[in-house]
């Protein structure tokens, strides 16, 4: 079994095998782009061939910026294109392919990798966790009704979900560049979001509105008639009215997006794509009960591969100290570490010190960003807390500034 890098010659070849392996065929080109292949750098793309050359397995990564809690942007690999042909399978080319990745990965100098799991326990045993989560929300349009917040104004400053902006609606191929600017702004200040990079958006190369399927985009402006949110949306036979993503640099600029396509004429229903949990928008709706949730789903998977390195580069929000004792099965490594945070800021060593929490690697990718809490985990037996109270300081330490979330597709 060979491992191999590809080329740009080697395009073609990798396509057809990873569509292969998912038993599907390439799709038509199309003109202004849109095949999400197009974005791949063929020098971060992996090749499984057997002792004759047959390829049988495929492995890329894209390079990406990470926002971590505190607004720490990182750089990631997001690991995506993983198949084995079904004739191979169950052979060890799926290992062998993630442990070269990974150290490939290390040789970069990345702490880092992602993905997104096309089924949850496949990439468990090669270190990722569930971190960030995602749902969607229909709202029946006959009971879309917004109810006015109740909260008091304060010190003169207006009640939440007061907005001086506008909306203005625009085709998709009339705003690729608003967009792109919006999403960027967005991103920077959202835990778990990844960045979207520029060739991207020009070669159209993902899920609506990056691809060039047609939607319409609600946009949103401040008061000055600058852009800072938008709605990427479509209607279809059956009248309902699905929101691809929801992009708004705060929760005013959200409202404004949600009451606009909420109060579409000609609709049966909304369906939001990508709420973020624990998203306010339900609890806005005059009927609480209107707002169902559904597709609750893990969405993001993260590794660590430095571990030190990891946790000193996000933010913290609360001072403590704490010892990890941390598995590695699928790399054959152990490590302890004493992770102490003052001040927003951590240091992270190796220790002998008697163990506060122990956990599979896996774990430590799952409450990284904030979006899983240890307790739940060791509530779940996954995580050995040593003594009562290490669970709960480990929720506080690990906790975001805000709930880590990611939309993007890749």
């Amino acid at each position: 079994m060979e491992i191999r890098s590809t080329t740009d010659e080697d395009l073609d070849v990798f396509v057809d095998t990873v569509h292969a392996a998912f038993g599907l065929f390439p799709e038509t080109p199309v003109e202004g782009g849109g095949l999400w292949w197009s974005a791949l750098d063929m020098d971060r793309c992996l090749l499984a061939l057997t002792a004759d050359g047959q390829p049988v397995g495929t492995a890329a990564a894209h390079p990406f910026e990470l926002t971590l809690p505190g607004e720490a942007i990182v750089p990631t690999s997001g690991v995506t294109a993983v198949g084995v042909l079904p004739s191979h399978r169950r052979r060890g080319v799926l290992g062998t392919m993630m442990r070269h990745q990974l150290t490939e990965f290390r040789a970069r100098g990345e702490f880092l990798s992602v993905l997104l799991a096309s089924e949850a326990p496949i990439y468990g045993r090669f270190g990722y966790g569930p971190a960030t989560y995602t749902q969607q929300l229909k709202v029946p349009r006959h009971r879309a009704a917004l109810a006015a917040p109740r909260a008091r104004t304060v010190a003169g400053a207006p009640a939440a979900g007061s907005d001086n902006g506008s909306v203005e609606v625009l085709r998709r191929a009339e705003c690729g560049e608003i967009l792109e600017e919006v999403y960027d702004r967005y991103r920077r200040a959202q835990p778990g979001a990844l960045s979207r990079p520029h060739r991207w958006w020009a070669l159209r190369a993902g899920q609506p509105p990056i691809s060039p399927a047609p939607r319409y985009v609600a946009v949103h402006r401040d008061a000055d008639g600058v852009p800072d949110g938008y709605a990427s949306y479509s209607i279809d036979e059956a009248k309902t009215l699905t929101v691809d993503e929801t992009i708004a640099t705060d929760d005013t600029v959200y409202t404004a997006l949600a009451r606009f396509v909420l109060g579409h004429d000609l609709v049966a229903q909304v369906v939001f794509k990508h709420v973020p949990p624990e998203h306010p928008l339900r609890w806005q709706l005059a009927d609480f009960r209107a707002g169902q949730v559904s597709d609750e789903m893990d969405w993001l998977y993260v590794r660590l591969l430095d571990i030190p390195q990891a946790l000193t580069a996000r933010g913290w929000f609360t001072d403590g100290e704490l010892v990890l004792d941390v598995d590695d099965p699928f790399l054959g490594e152990h490590g302890r570490y004493l992770l102490t945070v003052q001040e927003g800021k951590a240091d992270c060593i190796p220790t002998d010190r008697e163990p506060d929490l122990s956990l599979d690697v896996r774990d430590l990718g799952s409450i990284y960003l904030g979006g899983t809490a240890p307790s739940t985990l060791v509530r779940a037996g996954h995580v050995l807390a040593h003594r009562p109270n290490a669970a709960p300081l480990a929720d506080a330490l690990f906790r975001a500034d805000r709930p880590p979330h990611c939309l993007h597709w890749f």
